[in-house]
C-alpha cells in the first residue's frame, strides 16, 4: 500500500490537488481539515462556549473523543464524493459555515483534541490496508496540517505543497463565496503555527512550490513522486522474494545499492589500476589470467597466437581491485594479423598502470623476450617478471639466467598447477600501488549489456570500433579475428552502455579447433549476459542458413534483437531493394551501416 501524505497552509490547492491525485491511482482520500471542521461543528451543536475567554478544553475534549467513539461521525473516503456525516446527516455544506470556519482553529489547537484526530486519522488510513476497503488495499491520500510529521510520518510519500505568500492570499480571496474569508484563514495559520509546523519541510519530506505551477504541472509533480514510491515498493517486494536464489556479487551490490556515483548522482565506474599481462606467443598468459581470476575466462590452447585482442577483466588480490587485461602475443617485425595483435599489446601496455611480463622457463630466454623488455623500457611501466612453466623446486633454477633482461627478481611460477601466483601477484599489486595513477575502471555492473554477434568476418569487431572511436579490436579480413568476447563501455547520448564484441559462430562447430569451439561457446555465455543482441548481416551476400542460425540463437536466449545490415555500400540494388520491401512489410526500420 502506498500511503501519501500532503501538508502545507491554506492557500495552497492542498484538497483539489489531493482529490484529484487519488482519483488518477483509485486511491482512498482522506480530507483531516474536514474532520477538524466536523469536531467544531459537534462542539458548537453540544451547546460549548468556543468564544469564552476561559475555555473549557476538558469539556471540548470529551465532546469529541464522544463525536467519534460514540458513533456520531462518518467520513467517507471516496475522492469524487467525500461524505462527512453525523448520525446519518451529510453535515458537508455546514462545516463550511463562517460560523465553523471561525471556530476551527480554537479546536484544532488544544493538544488533548488533536491526540484523539490523529488516532482517528491513523485508524482511517490503516483501513485501507485491508484488500477489501475502498482502495482495495493500494493506497490512500491524506492531506492536512501535520499530516507528515505527525499523523504519517512513515508515508511513503511526504510532500510539503506551498506557496509564495502573495500567491495564498489570491488563492484566498476567492474561498470568500465559501465562507472562508481572508481574514479567516489567516487566522487559521497564526493559530495553528502554535502547535504545528507547516512553512518548512522535515527530514525526509518533500517540498512542491506551485506558486508558478498550474494545477495540472502541480498535479504531474505529485504523480512523478508517487510513481517512484510505487517503483520502489515494487522493487523492495521483488528484492525480499529473492532467498533461495544464487546470487553474485554484482547483484548484490545492486540490491543493496551500493554502487559508485558521481556528482549528478548517478552510477558510475569505480576507478582503480590496471595490471596489463604480455609475453610472446603461447608463454602461457591467457593461463595465468585464468588462474588469477579463479574461473576460466580467457580461451587457452596449446598453440601459438589464440588470444588477439586485448582482453579485460575485472579482479582482486588481498583486498585490491584492479582490471586484469590479457593481450596477444608481441612479435616485433611481423605482419598482417600478427602486426595488429602486436599493436594491441602495446596499447595495453601504454594504457595500463604496470605490467607482468611472463616468459616461457622451459624454453628459456629468447631474442623476442629481449625485444619487448625494450618495448617495456621505453614505456616507463614498472614491470614483474614471472617466469612461466616452473612445475616443481627441481625446476627453480631454470629463473635464473631471466636475471639478464634486468626486470629485477624474476618469480618463477606455473599457471597451470597454481604455483607461486601468490608471491607474484604480492609483487605486481604492490608495483600497482605505487603507480602515480589509476587507468582504469571495474565494469558497472548497473549498464545496458549489448553483445554483437555474427558470423565470422562480419564486421562486428568494426562495428565495435566506430562505436568505441578506438581500434578497441583486431580487425582483419581472415575470417575469426575474435576469440574472446570483447567487453567496451560505450556513450551514445550522454549514457553508457556495454557493448561485447563475439566471436562469429561457424557452420559446424564439430569441426571446430579447440580454441574455437572453446570461443563459440564464449559467445553463448555472452548472448546469455546480454540485454539486447545485435545480429550483423554481410549486406553484400545472400542470407545463409548460418546467419539464420546465428539469429535464432539470440531468439531463443529471449533476448530483444536488432537486425543490422552491415557493409550495405556493397550491396547491389537488387539486394538493397529487396531488404527494403522486406524491412517495410516486416520490420521497423531504424538505420543502415557501414562499419
Amino acid at each position: 500500500m502506498i500511503r501519501v501524505a500532503i501538508d502545507g497552509p491554506a492557500g495552497v490547492g492542498k484538497s483539489s490537488t489531493s482529490k484529484a491525485l487519488a482519483e488518477h491511482y483509485g486511491y482512498a482520500y482522506l480530507d483531516t481539515g474536514a474532520m477538524y471542521r466536523a469536531c467544531a461543528w459537534w462542539c458548537i451543536r453540544s451547546g460549548l462556549d468556543l468564544d469564552a475567554e476561559d475555555l473549557d478544553a476538558q469539556a471540548i475534549t470529551e465532546a469529541v473523543g464522544d463525536f467519534f467513539t460514540g458513533g456520531h461521525a462518518r467520513f467517507g473516503v471516496d475522492p469524487k464524493d467525500p461524505v462527512v456525516e453525523s448520525d446519518g446527516r451529510d453535515i458537508r455544506d455546514e462545516i463550511r459555515s463562517h460560523d465553523v470556519s471561525s471556530h476551527v482553529s480554537t479546536v484544532s489547537s488544544i493538544i488533548p483534541v488533536r491526540h484523539v484526530l490523529i488516532a482517528a486519522q491513523r485508524a482511517i488510513i490503516a483501513q485501507e490496508s485491508d484488500a477489501e476497503s475502498f482502495s482495495h488495499g493500494t493506497g490512500i491520500v491524506v492531506e492536512g496540517r501535520d499530516i507528515t510529521t505527525v499523523v504519517a510520518p512513515d508515508a511513503e510519500v511526504r510532500v510539503l505543497l506551498t506557496a509564495r505568500e502573495d500567491v495564498r492570499q489570491a488563492r484566498r480571496s476567492g474561498q470568500k463565496s465559501a465562507g472562508v474569508g481572508q481574514d479567516d484563514v489567516a487566522a487559521r495559520d497564526h493559530a495553528d503555527s502554535t502547535v504545528t509546523s507547516f512553512l518548512s519541510a522535515a527530514d525526509g519530506v518533500t517540498t512542491v512550490d506551485n506558486s508558478d505551477l498550474t494545477f495540472q504541472q502541480t498535479l504531474d509533480a505529485l504523480i512523478a513522486l508517487v510513481d517512484a514510491a510505487i517503483d520502489e515498493q515494487e522493487y523492495q517486494r521483488y528484492a525480499a522474494n529473492l532467498e533461495g536464489y544464487d546470487l553474485d556479487d554484482d547483484d548484490r551490490r545492486l540490491l543493496d545499492g551500493d554502487e559508485s556515483r558521481d556528482a549528478a548522482g548517478t552510477a558510475s565506474a569505480r576507478m582503480v589500476g590496471v595490471i596489463a599481462v604480455v609475453g610472446r606467443p603461447n608463454v602461457g598468459k591467457s593461463t595465468l589470467v585464468n588462474r588469477i581470476l579463479g574461473r576460466r575466462a580467457a580461451v587457452v590452447e596449446d598453440v601459438p597466437g589464440v588470444t588477439r585482442d586485448r582482453v579485460s577483466y575485472d579482479a582482486e588480490w588481498a583486498g585490491t581491485d584492479f582490471r586484469l587485461v590479457d593481450t596477444g602475443g608481441w612479435e616485433s617485425g611481423v605482419e598482417g594479423i600478427d602486426s595488429a595483435v602486436a599493436d594491441q599489446a602495446e596499447i595495453a601496455v601504454g594504457l595500463a598502470d604496470t605490467v607482468i611480463l611472463v616468459v616461457d622457463g622451459q624454453v628459456g630466454m629468447t631474442a623476442t623476450d629481449e625485444r619487448i623488455v625494450s618495448m617495456l623500457r621505453a614505456s616507463g611501466k614498472t614491470v614483474t617478471l614471472a617466469v612461466n612453466k616452473i612445475d616443481g623446486q627441481s625446476a627453480e633454477y631454470l629463473t635464473a639466467e631471466f636475471w639478464k633482461l634486468g626486470m629485477g627478481q624474476p618469480y618463477g611460477i606455473s599457471a597451470m598447477h597454481g604455483r607461486g601466483i601468490g608471491e607474484l601477484l604480492d609483487a605486481a599489486v604492490a608495483a600497482l600501488s605505487r603507480s602515480s595513477r589509476t587507468s582504469g575502471s571495474l565494469t558497472p555492473s548497473h549498464l545496458r549489456r549489448v553483445a554483437l554477434i555474427g558470423r565470422p568476418n562480419v564486421g562486428k569487431s568494426s562495428l565495435l570500433n566506430q562505436m568505441a572511436h578506438n581500434e578497441r579490436s583486431v580487425v582483419n579480413e581472415l575470417a575469426g579475428t575474435t576469440r574472446d568476447p570483447v567487453d567496451d563501455v560505450v556513450t551514445i547520448d550522454g549514457e553508457d552502455w556495454l557493448f561485447i564484441d563475439t566471436a562469429g559462430i561457424r557452420r559446424r562447430q564439430h569441426k571446430l579447433t579447440g580454441a574455437e569451439y572453446y570461443s563459440s561457446l564464449r559467445t553463448a555465455a555472452a548472448i546469455d549476459r546480454a540485454e539486447l543482441v545485435l545480429v550483423l548481416f554481410d549486406a553484400s551476400q545472400p542470407i545463409s542458413d548460418q546467419d539464420l542460425k546465428v539469429m535464432s540463437q539470440a531468439v531463443d536466449a529471449g533476448r530483444a534483437v536488432v537486425l543490422v545490415f552491415n557493409k550495405w555500400d556493397l550491396a547491389d540494388e537488387f539486394v538493397r531493394q529487396r531488404v527494403e520491401r522486406l524491412w517495410q512489410t516486416e520490420f521497423d526500420r531504424v538505420t543502415w551501416l557501414n562499419a
